[in-house]
């Protein structure tokens, strides 16, 4: 699944829709969780509440490799379910950013 199909796809899916691989499962949230705490701690931008940022948090299960080796290092290292502050580590910032303006049209003024 390439990005453009991750938003697509995230626009018509149901939170009791089930689907994919665990793989694909933990990757889909980190990727989502990636972009909230950018838009909330970098750009000061909020694109889901905090209540559901906080619920997704609890769901990320760090046994689980989604075969990106320095996202998975990263995240076993930096993540934090209580906070956001982890994002301001993370190693591909400039992409996070290039996504949450793309998909949310949120830019850095």
């Amino acid at each position: 699944m390439n990005l453009e199909q991750f938003f697509e796809e995230e626009k018509h899916t149901t939170l009791d829709q089930k689907w994919g691989t665990d793989k694909e499962k933990q990757t889909r949230l980190r990727i989502k969780l990636t972009i909230a705490a950018y838009a909330y701690e970098i750009m000061n931008h909020s694109i889901m509440s905090d209540a559901d940022f906080d619920k997704k948090c609890l769901e990320v299960d760090l046994s689980i490799d989604t075969g990106n080796t320095e996202l998975d290092s990263f995240f076993r290292k930096e993540f934090d379910p209580s906070t956001g502050q982890w994002i301001h580590n993370h190693p591909e910032k400039r992409k996070i950013g290039y996504l949450l303006d793309k998909y949310y049209n949120v830019q850095n003024n």
